[in-house]
């Protein structure tokens, strides 16, 4: 009997907001995992990249506009270059963790692309900014170079904003079962993948921010998973979130799920996108469960302990 596939989708707590608090804190984030891959769970991590890939194109950006400086890197570039730099401080830490377990197992992380919609109408409305700070002189002259579109944000500058269009397709996928079927543990899909639109029987590579939470709903589905495992800051969802009657859930059906939505109960930044990826891979998958806990409490969630568990 084949072992159960796990999709664990790592939330920023894990990884930190330098590359030095990042190597510290991924050998923490590696013993829950590597305590479900010895439970006989054949596992597929995916991760953030929101702190990294921001400080390699503010970097870059930086850099550019001094003489002698290094040129502009391109924002697909930057999340592939966040995606080897996590996938190389994980892999460390996994194989630190097998190797002090004497567990014979490997670890490999995949730069992953994910395919885009070119004409998804989110091209149409960018909201995600990125990059470097411009004053508004700045932000005109390169709104007027590029023809990209800059925005105010939160009064510390002007920046590039790019879209947020919906992942329809991982291309890695066949290697990533492949690996996983060898029984390896896979790294996958990092920031959601390096956007990409087909183009002449290829992929080009275009600015854009995918939701994790949506790719990882997304692979969890394709790689035929039993689980998509959210790992968050808290141990279970809660409704009436910090409120004199807040109440935690050990479990939500789709349709209590989709009332508590309308009633306005999970934060838009935190934890709705997350309810959002689990019902989107519970709806296509109706056999899958899907898994919402933190990090620490990994394994005890699976065993029903606590965490919350969404079903169709």
């Amino acid at each position: 009997m084949a072992n159960k596939r796990l999709v664990i989708a790592l939330g920023g707590n894990a990884l930190g907001n330098t590359p030095e608090e990042q190597l510290e804190l991924v050998h923490n984030t590696a013993a829950p995992i590597v305590d479900l891959i010895e439970e006989g769970f054949d596992v597929i991590v995916t991760h953030g990249n929101g702190p990294q890939v921001g400080m390699i194109k503010v970097a870059t950006d930086n850099s550019a506009t001094k003489v002698g400086g290094t040129p502009s890197i391109p924002f697909p570039e930057c999340g592939a270059m966040s995606q080897g730099y996590i996938g190389y401080h994980l892999q460390q830490a996994m194989q630190r963790e097998f190797a002090r377990r004497g567990m014979d197992k490997a670890c490999a992380s995949i730069v992953t692309q994910t395919v885009v919609d070119a004409a998804d109408p989110a091209f149409q409305d960018p909201t995600k900014p990125v990059g470097a700070f411009f004053t508004e002189e700045e932000a005109a002259k390169l709104m007027e170079e590029t023809g990209n579109k800059y925005v105010e944000d939160s009064g510390r500058g002007w920046r590039w904003v790019v879209a947020s269009p919906a992942p329809v397709r991982i291309v890695e996928l066949p290697l990533i079962n492949n690996l996983v079927d060898a029984g390896m543990c896979v790294i996958s899909t990092g920031g959601g993948g390096i956007p990409v639109v087909e183009e002449d029987g290829g992929y080009k590579g275009v600015p854009a921010v995918i939701d994790k939470d949506r790719s990882a709903a997304l692979l969890a589905g394709e790689a035929k998973a039993d689980m998509l495992v959210i790992l968050t800051a808290v141990d279970r969802v809660c409704i009436n979130f910090n409120k004199p009657d807040q109440e935690e859930l050990a479990s939500m059906t789709v349709a209590e799920a989709e009332k508590y939505m309308e009633e306005g109960q999970f934060a838009k930044g935190s934890m709705l996108p997350k309810v959002e990826a689990c019902l989107s891979f519970v709806k296509a998958n109706p056999e899958g469960k899907a898994l919402i806990t933190s990090l620490e409490r990994a394994k005890e969630a699976l065993a029903g302990e606590t965490g919350t568990v969404i079903t169709a």
